[in-house]
């Protein structure tokens, strides 16, 4: 979802065929976007039967999100700037008992024949300011670059600059790297085969991201908007806090997509 020069990540090659080692979809990661200091983390993953514009499809689709993104808690577009740039919020779970995060972030993305690129950055919105029961994060750059490997194969490669604004405990930052960033791309795998079954159920010709003409969101000015400082968010200290033990476990890795 954003607006930084989306060229940075034509640095990913493309992939090769072979063997991918998780549900026919391969995983590999940098470092977590969990760190204090918010560097940037780089993930990779190969994605067999799933063509690139599914995948561009399942990232863009708000409403499919809601089925398979079993962190989200609440999120809903604002508002649309051009015919590929919009406004929107996005809240998830964090692990307890840390508190949950939120962000406002201007997205863009654009389609480059067989390849895509969304991108986006934190925005501040008067009408959507920072909530008493939420921490609000930063996203300095956060973004995918997705690649056609073939008619039914890509990659896809996401890169995210993350201020959760706190100081967080060290088990979180090794449970976001080891299990928790895996298991989210692993869902999005078995979300893009799901996909095309699920959106001839629902309202199967509105993309609104491949035809700007479909767009139902208010128009919004620029001018309405100003970029979103981490400086100026409240910093929390949750360092100190110890992992819940109902969230020890993994869970289900089963979501209601239908």
């Amino acid at each position: 979802m954003t607006g930084t020069s989306g060229r940075s990540g034509r640095s990913a090659s493309r992939s090769r065929a072979g063997a991918s080692p998780t549900a026919r979809a391969g995983w590999a990661s940098g470092c977590s976007c969990w760190s204090p200091s918010a560097p940037s983390t780089r993930s990779r993953m190969e994605c067999r039967d799933v063509p690139a514009e599914t995948l561009y499809d399942v990232l863009h689709d708000i409403e499919y999100r809601k089925k398979w993104d079993t962190n989200v808690i609440e999120t809903f577009d604002i508002g649309r700037l051009t015919a590929n740039s919009d406004v929107g919020y996005y809240a998830w779970r964090c692990p307890k008992p840390l508190k949950n995060r939120d962000v406002v972030t201007l997205r863009s993305w654009l389609p480059m024949g067989s390849d895509y690129i969304i991108m986006n950055y934190s925005v501040k919105h008067p009408k959507y300011p920072p909530r008493k029961d939420m921490v609000r994060a930063v996203s300095i750059q956060t973004g995918y670059l997705i690649e056609g490997t073939g008619a039914k194969s890509c990659t896809i490669t996401y890169l995210a600059q993350v201020d959760p604004k706190g100081s967080l405990p060290k088990w979180v930052v090794n449970k976001s790297s080891q299990f928790l960033a895996p298991k989210a791309m692993k869902k999005m795998y078995k979300a893009c085969l799901k996909y095309p079954e699920w959106k001839q159920k629902h309202d199967p010709h509105f993309k609104p991201w491949l035809f700007p003409e479909q767009s139902r969101l208010p128009a919004l000015a620029l001018s309405e908007l100003s970029l979103q400082h981490a400086d100026s968010l409240e910093n929390i200290d949750e360092s100190s806090l110890a992992e819940s033990k109902e969230d020890r476990g993994e869970g289900s890795d089963e979501d209601s997509l239908t």
